[in-house]
């Protein structure tokens, strides 16, 4: 099972994650051929070489009709913060309003249906047509409920530019060329800050990427400006299946898409691809049957061989020899303590014989964190692997709070 691992600690942005999807690619120049022969209208594609903090990686970059489109710095006081309409990465237009705003002769204000006839004509899969609307339909989403409209009457500006259509379809189409199994992402860096455009000063992270990141991990730390774009954020949450930190797998690619501003960190998207690593362990299975121990005998038995180190204790009810109902023990442990486990059963129960199985266990990865509630504290168990993550909260640490409270678990 392969997994795709996303690191967003600088955030993300269009061009940025395509680069480092492309990076993770075979063969990069048969793919790059592929974008261009994708059709989308006066774009081209080239995929150049960056270093950040001493980073060797690649930017994507896209071309309109011969030029790549480049914000010029917002002038005055908010300068600083670094809002050039490219979120501080990139080319990628991506505030996208649905009033007139000047800002490049060339930019033209597209509706959904404009994005629909767009994608259409693409020379692509079904599949990657659809990925690209999907993308585009959260993007307008936010738009509605941020400016109060129907999806219908939303027009974008510039994320409705051709460049970033391109960034776009570029990812949706890497995405389903490298088709993991599943795609991981780490929380979201969006910056700090405040952003400069035409609705005026905007807090980080602007109100669009804001409700798009809903439901998604993120955080605000210390680098100044908006780190994190609505198409970004759109495609991270469209594509990604679970975030956190890095599961545990065996990484075989790793691709770097640079941004073109310099931080005191890399800016930078990190992509990992590899397989989990096989959880798997062997365990000793000691069975007897008995049918001459109290129901309170048996039940002493059990907590004693848990509490002495076996991995588990069971009992199943069965039907013995001479119709006579009896329970078979069943006590999981280590290899290493087979041995010490067969004296303890035997201390313990009234069974002369005990039966041994060797087996194969398929685990899932393990790990504990501590969440810190006004009632107390909970250990939270989380597990992954093999394509689920989950996670659940300590039953001792729950029932504990309900009986001091007086309330249910």
């Amino acid at each position: 099972m392969s997994t795709l691992y996303i690191e967003c600690k600088m955030g993300v942005a269009g061009d940025m994650l395509s680069a480092a999807l492309l990076e993770l690619c075979e063969n990069r120049d048969d793919v790059v051929k592929r974008l261009e022969n994708m059709g989308v209208p006066g774009v081209t594609y080239s995929l150049t070489k960056s270093e950040k903090c001493g980073i060797i990686g690649s930017h994507l970059e896209v071309k309109v009709n011969g030029e790549e489109e480049i914000s010029e710095d917002v002038d005055g006081m908010y300068h600083d913060h670094d809002h050039e309409h490219h979120h501080d990465h990139d080319h990628e237009h991506d505030h996208h309003y649905d009033h007139d705003h000047d800002h490049h002769h060339h930019h033209v204000h597209r509706s959904m249906k404009d994005i629909e006839d767009i994608v259409n004509t693409l020379t692509t899969d079904a599949i990657v047509k659809k990925d690209i609307l999907n993308v585009y339909k959260l993007i307008a989403e936010a738009e509605g409920k941020v400016h109060g409209k129907d999806v219908s009457e939303i027009h974008f500006h510039e994320v409705g530019s051709m460049d970033a259509v391109a960034d776009i379809a570029a990812t949706c189409l890497i995405m389903r060329i490298l088709n993991p199994d599943n795609v991981v992402a780490s929380p979201i860096h969006v910056g700090s800050g405040q952003v400069k455009c035409a609705h005026g000063i905007l807090p980080v992270p602007a109100p669009a990427t804001a409700y798009i990141l809903s439901g998604v991990p993120s955080y605000s730390a210390d680098i100044r400006g908006e780190l994190c774009t609505p198409t970004g954020a759109a495609l991270i949450k469209y594509f990604a299946k679970g975030f956190g930190p890095q599961p545990v797998m065996s990484v075989d690619k790793i691709g770097y898409g640079m941004g073109r501003k310099d931080f005191p960190q890399a800016n930078c998207v990190r992509a990992m691809l590899g397989g989990e690593s096989a959880s798997t362990d062997t365990i000793v299975e000691l069975v007897c049957n008995l049918d001459d121990m109290t129901p309170e005998a048996i039940g002493f038995a059990t907590e004693q061989l848990m509490d002495e180190g076996a991995a588990d204790v069971f009992t199943t009810p069965i039907g013995m020899k001479k119709n006579r109902p009896g329970t078979m023990l069943t006590v999981l442990c280590k290899e290493s303590l087979k041995e010490e486990f067969v004296k303890k059963i035997f201390k313990y129960t009234t069974t002369i014989g005990i039966r041994e199985s060797i087996c194969n266990r398929y685990i899932l990865n393990r790990e504990e964190k501590v969440v810190h509630t006004k009632d107390g504290d909970i250990r939270v168990k989380q597990v992954s692997g093999y394509g689920v993550s989950r996670e659940k909260r300590e039953y001792e640490d729950l029932a504990k709070i309900a009986r001091e409270n007086g309330r249910g678990l």
